[in-house]
């Protein structure tokens, strides 16, 4: 087993290690569907309430979802942001990166995926939202398993709403696999949310989609992020994500950050913080 630690961290940011087989890096190297990346932090954890699910696949029932690292509001409540981890990484791996990219107002949630094997990595388990089968954009997908995940997702949402947070003040969004399934579950949603922030990623069931893409969907607005320098995700994968949902989603921008890798940096982070101020601006009191 080799352990490794996946692009180039900004100086403020502190890797942490990934584990990850050789086998898996070297085909992932080739592969627009497997990502990890890991920023080091220390949040608050709250255990992750969600259903005992079954899959439709050659698998076991599934475990529990892992923990939901939460960075609460210092001041009134008024926005959400559920941001979801890259594959083998955990909720705590972006909880303290995204601790200032929001303002006071907005309770961060960054949950963890269910451990389980995954089918590309010779059924090594690790924390997946998603199985992932081969390489390649004709390559087998794990359909049931990315729409447990967005639903697990929407739950997240249903949790915010009941704390009295609307949905067009909660953004989802997410790292790679994550960002995967941030784009399924904001396309398909009934609700309208603030926003979707989809980093370093690509979009799952890209020729199912517009089936299952709602008008509300359509109308969120999407944050694109991807480094140009990504050998994990490639950036041409990224600029076909960025085409098609160019001309399918009504409000997308994305932007391309020149030798970064499958990671994070400061300017991207800066970027979602700007963003976020227009999307779910601090409410002055009344």
């Amino acid at each position: 087993m080799l352990s490794i630690s996946l692009g180039r961290q900004a100086a403020s940011f502190v890797p942490r290690l990934a584990p990850l087989s050789f086998g898996f890096l070297l085909s992932a190297a080739a592969s627009s569907g497997v990502a990890v990346a890991s920023h080091t932090g220390h949040c608050t954890a709250e255990s992750c309430p969600i259903r005992s699910q079954q899959r439709s696949s050659s698998t076991s029932a599934m475990a529990a979802y892992g923990k939901s690292f939460v960075i609460e509001p210092k001041a009134s409540h008024t926005a959400s942001l559920i941001f979801l981890h890259g594959l083998g990484d955990t909720g705590q791996g972006w909880c303290e990166s995204l601790r200032s990219v929001g303002g006071d107002h907005v309770r961060i949630v960054c949950p963890t995926a269910k451990v389980q094997p995954v089918s590309l990595n010779g059924g090594f388990p690790m924390p997946s939202w998603f199985d992932i089968f081969g390489l390649g954009i004709d390559a087998k997908q794990d359909d049931e398993g990315v729409k447990v995940a967005a639903q697990h997702l929407k739950s997240l949402i249903e949790e915010e709403e009941k704390r009295g947070i609307s949905a067009d003040r909660i953004v989802v969004g997410g790292f790679s696999q994550g960002g995967a399934v941030a784009l399924y579950a904001g396309l398909s949603s009934e609700k309208p949310l603030a926003g979707i922030a989809a980093f370093s990623t690509w979009l799952p069931m890209h020729q199912k989609i517009t089936g299952v893409a709602t008008d509300v969907g359509r109308n969120i607005p999407i944050l694109q992020c991807h480094g140009g320098s990504d050998q994990m995700v490639p950036l041409p994968v990224g600029q076909l994500t960025g085409a098609f949902l160019g001309g399918f989603a009504k409000k997308h921008a994305m932007k391309v950050y020149p030798g970064m890798a499958h990671s994070s940096s400061m300017e991207e982070l800066q970027d979602l913080a700007a963003w976020l101020s227009q999307r779910i601006a601090k409410i002055a009191p009344l």
